[in-house]
């Protein structure tokens, strides 16, 4: 059994720069945006540095990368054109990962906005049954959120409903996000195992594939989603955590996250200081 802890790279320099970043952060693992989350714009798979890349990867003890889809897709769009440009650019971002050789692709399931929540995962259903084919390589991870606002994954009732009607199941996955779950109202921090438990029993242990690994600034149910370093106190120019160090550390060393990417995505703080390094080297070392 294996521990894979990263974090969130750059991939302005292509798949070998993104390797080089997280190898200096002591990782062994790392995800990546394909191209800005914000747009659609993306430089060709052909100047992404691919195969220096994975040469790079497989040298230096790196793998079980995860891609993150950019958050403009939302598949609970009832608008027309913002649904049709989601489907289409998850269709790019599938081909674009497994070019990259991921084997993970994170995606926010979606917002329902005006509509409902019944309407938004009907929505989700639909374009995944479209977007989804037998020979993709990679699962498509559906992440944990917060609910804040009108979005879809606020509990595992929301996600286990998608997936229940999805035809070919075996290529979703779950992405497990720590402030997202705390955030919604879940109690990781006192009682994990019982999360764990109804997670198994709502959507089962075989579809959790990722971790996100994050603090919060927000108490339990808060549903605002706002990360925090692991283990900040208030002096802490991003506030205090309150998931705390001692639950990460207990969410980690479960065995339900061995050989299983745990990607860091706290906020950075500034240039000089190189909290992915350290917060890697602080889940390493345990307490």
């Amino acid at each position: 059994m294996a521990l894979y802890i990263g974090s969130h790279v750059s991939m302005s320099g292509g798949l070998i720069a993104a390797a080089k970043e997280a190898h200096s952060y002591g990782a062994n693992t790392f995800m990546i945006y394909t191209g800005a989350p914000q747009n659609t714009l993306r430089k060709p798979i052909s100047e992404l540095k691919i195969e220096e890349g994975k040469l790079f990867m497989e040298e230096n003890g790196l793998s079980n990368i995860v891609v993150h889809a950019p958050y403009i897709i939302n598949l609970a769009s009832f608008k027309s054109s913002i649904y049709n440009l989601a489907k289409s650019f998850l269709k790019t971002e599938i081909e674009r990962t497994q070019a990259l050789g991921a084997g993970y692709l994170v995606l926010h399931p979606g917002a329902y906005t005006e509509m409902d929540a019944e309407y938004g995962i009907n929505r989700i259903i639909e374009a995944l049954n479209e977007v989804l084919t037998k020979d993709m390589n990679l699962y498509l991870c559906l992440e944990t959120m917060s609910g804040k606002g009108s979005e879809i994954g606020r509990n595992f009732s929301e996600l286990a409903a998608i997936i229940k009607g999805v035809e070919l199941k075996e290529k979703l996955g779950i992405c497990f996000d720590t402030c997202h779950t705390h955030d919604s109202g879940y109690d990781i921090i006192n009682d994990f195992e019982g999360v764990m438990d109804e997670f198994d029993s709502t959507i089962g242990f075989n579809y959790l594939k990722v971790f996100h690994i994050n603090g919060s600034l927000n108490a339990n149910g808060a549903r605002k989603d706002r990360h925090a370093n692991l283990g900040a106190t208030p002096d802490n120019p991003k506030g205090k955590d309150m998931i705390g160090l001692d639950a990460i550390y207990n969410i980690i060393q479960h065995p339900i996250c061995q050989d299983k990417p745990l990607i860091l995505e706290t906020p950075w703080l500034d240039a000089k200081t190189n909290l992915y390094k350290e917060e890697i080297a602080l889940l390493r070392g345990g307490k």
